[in-house]
C-alpha cells in the first residue's frame, strides 16, 4: 500500500497546476454546460501489472471530482478490456483531471509491468530484479513503488542511505582499498557497495572486506568467474549489458541481484484509457 504523504500531495498538486498555468480548461468550459454530471471509466487497453489507482484517484479528489472508486487494487494483473475505476462527478473536473490522472497511471503501470516480465525471465533463480537511481526527477518514490509492486526491489533511495564506490570514487581515491578504508573510517556503520570494472579489482574488494559488489558490464563468462572466485564471501549484483534475452543466463551464474535502470528510465507506458460513460444534464434554471 502507498503512503499518500504530503510530499506525494505535493507533487500531485503541482502536476495539476501545470495544466492550468495562464487560465482554465477553455475546451471544456466552452463544450460541458457548467453543472453536468458524470461516470467515467479507467479501462486497460492492454495486458499488463496496474500501478498508481490511489494516484489517479488523489488527482481526481484534488481536481474537485466528488467520486472515485478503486474496483482493482495496485499489484494486479491486467487484461485488455479489464475495469480498473471509476470516477464520478462534475465533468469538466473530470475531464480536467483526466490526462494527469493517465499520466500517473499508464506510466507507473508501465514499470510495474515491465518489472514483472524481468522478474518472471529469472524465475526459480536466487536472483532478484533490482532498481537503479536511473528515475525522473521528482517521481523516485513512486517509480520505486512501482518497481516493488512489479516484483523487483529497490536500491538506495539516497546517497546517505548506503555508500556506493564508483570508477571516478576510486580516481579521486587513488584506488579502490583507500575509498573502501576512507568510508570505513567516516561511516562504520553504513554499508558499502563496490563496483569492480574486472576480475583483479574483484580481488581487490574482497580484500578489503567488502560484502556487497557490482560486477559493471561484465560479459557472461567473466560474471561466472566472478561467482567462483567470490565463493560466497559476498553479494554480488550485475549491472550493464542485460537485457531480457540474456536476464536468466546471468541470473543461472549464481549472482545475487540483476540491476537494472530500464525498468525505471525506459519502460514504455500501459495502455489504459479513461472513458465517460453517462452524463446528466444540469436541470433547467440551474447556473
Amino acid at each position: 500500500m502507498l503512503e499518500i504523504n504530503e510530499e506525494i500531495i505535493r507533487l500531485v498538486d503541482k502536476a495539476i497546476e501545470e495544466d492550468l498555468v495562464g487560465g482554465i480548461d477553455v475546451t471544456s468550459v466552452a463544450t460541458i454546460p457548467e453543472g453536468m454530471e458524470s461516470v467515467a471509466k479507467f479501462v486497460a487497453k492492454a495486458e499488463g501489472v496496474i500501478a498508481g489507482i490511489e494516484i489517479a484517484g488523489l488527482v481526481m479528489r484534488r481536481s474537485g471530482v466528488a467520486g472515485f472508486e478503486a474496483l482493482r487494487s495496485d499489484g494486479d494483473s491486467l487484461k485488455r478490456g479489464d475495469l480498473i475505476a471509476t470516477a464520478s462527478g462534475d465533468t469538466r473536473s473530470i475531464l480536467l483531471s483526466e490526462r494527469t490522472a493517465l499520466n500517473f497511471m499508464t506510466h507507473l503501470s508501465g514499470i510495474a509491468t515491465l518489472t514483472s516480465r524481468w522478474v518472471s525471465a529469472v524465475a526459480g533463480t536466487k536472483a532478484k530484479i533490482r532498481d537503479t537511481r536511473k528515475t525522473t526527477p521528482g517521481l523516485r518514490t513512486l517509480e520505486k513503488y512501482a518497481v516493488r509492486l512489479g516484483g523487483g526491489v529497490n536500491h538506495r533511495f539516497t546517497l546517505s542511505e548506503q555508500a556506493l564506490i564508483k570508477d571516478n570514487h576510486i580516481a579521486a581515491s587513488g584506488s579502490l582499498t583507500n575509498a573502501f578504508a576512507s568510508i570505513r573510517r567516516e561511516f562504520p556503520d553504513i554499508e558499502v557497495e563496490v563496483e569492480v570494472d574486472n576480475l583483479d579489482q574483484l580481488r581487490e574488494a574482497l580484500g578489503c572486506g567488502a560484502t556487497l559488489i557490482m560486477l559493471d558490464n561484465m560479459d557472461l563468462e567473466m560474471t561466472i568467474q566472478a561467482v567462483k572466485i567470490t565463493a560466497g564471501q559476498a553479494r554480488l549484483e550485475s549491472s550493464g549489458g542485460l537485457s531480457l534475452e540474456n536476464a536468466r543466463a546471468y541470473a543461472m551464474s549464481g549472482v545475487d541481484f540483476l540491476a537494472v535502470g530500464a525498468l525505471t528510465h525506459s519502460a514504455p507506458a500501459l495502455d489504459i484509457s479513461l472513458d465517460i460513460s453517462d452524463s446528466n444534464s444540469p436541470s433547467k434554471g440551474s447556473k
